[in-house]
């Protein structure tokens, strides 16, 4: 069963996390099973066409309401030897309300079987007592049947070394392989020494590859919407300044320009009368629609960037007063909303857009930081 995610709802205002999967549902109009997503949220709620909860979703499994394989793909085929099996176990209804259930707990931030086994897992590499291979055993049986295969992380030999250890001396594992000895149990505790080795090893190299990951959580992402004054702007334009619009007299590459908006369009054009004719636009409003118009230079797919760039660093460089504000978003993802500019600059649904607008930002707020800028900021002339 493959899920997928993202996806949320919200309720009295709190954003609840949930995820998704296919299942088969019955159709009693169509008279068949028809596929549907099968949604399961971090307060416990099931959505499949109807809403309900766990006990709602094992009701429907049992009544073949929702079956978990297309009813037309060949029956399941249980293998010749388990031992030798490389595949995982039938996925049941039992075993799919398991992982159900472990989902909810993963959604709503709780310790999950997995969480368990793996502090198992520590616990029995730490001491590998009879106590301990009891819980590493009862952690183990916990995980969905169809899952435990996957337990380890390992692909080559998956799951085997716990169901060699967990097998009594003189028995077959899984009652169709070898007969557990004492040097088998011996290999297989090998393969959690030597497995605790290698993590130790990986966790080491990751830390001296992290070594500049932050160590605490960033601050909470920021939006940028796009704001409309018909009364005129406030005094305090708070992160409003931030927008490309926001009227401030800035110098770059030879000229002036009332806004960041004005410059960009202005430098986009191919024609000199109109570049003049945008810059000199009444609002950032118009100049957008007059360099829109205007015939657009040759190369102004692969400079576009670099123009917005240091339009962007001109702003915060010759205003101490905006490069505050900015500077006051902390390390905040700068999300940089809107209406009317392109895609390639804003935030979109469906994750279409590329919100280059706000990463730059977030880029000259890092080399405003670099420069020891504040109240006191060097004014380049951005040209």
């Amino acid at each position: 069963m493959t899920w997928k995610g993202p996806t949320f709802r919200t309720v009295d205002g709190e954003r609840i996390d949930g995820v998704w999967c296919h299942v088969w549902q019955w159709d009693e109009w169509r008279d068949t099973y028809v596929v549907e997503d099968l949604l399961v949220y971090a307060d416990g709620t099931v959505r499949c066409e109807r809403t309900t909860d766990l006990a709602g979703l094992e009701r429907m499994l049992d009544r073949e309401l929702i079956v978990l394989r297309d009813p037309a793909a060949p029956p399941w085929e249980e293998p010749e030897n388990k031992w030798e099996a490389r595949y995982s176990e039938a996925l049941t209804p039992e075993g799919f309300l398991l992982e159900v259930a472990d989902r909810i707990e993963e959604l709503a931030g709780r310790p999950t079987v997995h969480d368990r086994f793996r502090e198992a897992v520590r616990r029995f590499q730490g001491a590998p007592t009879d106590a301990n291979r009891s819980l590493l055993r009862g952690a183990y049986l916990a995980i969905a049947p169809h899952l435990r295969v996957y337990c380890l992380g390992d692909m080559d030999r998956q799951d085997r070394p716990l169901r060699i250890l967990f097998t009594d001396l003189g028995e077959q594992v899984d009652g169709d392989g070898p007969v557990a000895t004492a040097e088998m149990h011996r290999q297989a505790l090998d393969y959690f020494r030597d497995r605790e080795k290698a993590v130790a090893r990986a966790d080491e190299r990751q830390a001296v590859r992290h070594a500049d990951d932050p160590t605490s959580p960033g601050s909470p992402a920021i939006i940028l919407n796009q704001i409309f004054f018909p009364n005129g702007r406030p005094a305090d334009p708070g992160l409003s300044a931030l927008r490309n619009d926001f009227p401030v007299t800035l110098r770059h590459a030879g000229d002036s320009y009332p806004s960041v908006h004005h410059g960009y369009w202005a430098l986009s054009t191919a024609e000199e009368a109109d570049r003049l004719a945008v810059r000199d636009a009444p609002t950032a409003d118009a100049a957008h629609e007059l360099g829109a118009l205007a015939p657009r230079r040759e190369d102004w797919a692969d400079v576009r960037l670099a123009v917005m760039a240091g339009l962007l660093r001109a702003k915060f460089t010759q205003h101490p007063a905006l490069a505050e504000i900015l500077l006051g978003t902390g390390d905040a993802r700068i999300a940089y909303s809107g209406y009317e500019e392109s895609p390639y600059w804003r935030t979109a649904r469906d994750e279409q857009g590329r919100n280059w607008v706000g990463r730059l930002l977030e880029l000259v707020r890092s080399e405003l930081h670099a420069a020891g800028t504040g109240s006191g900021i060097s004014s380049p002339t951005g040209e």
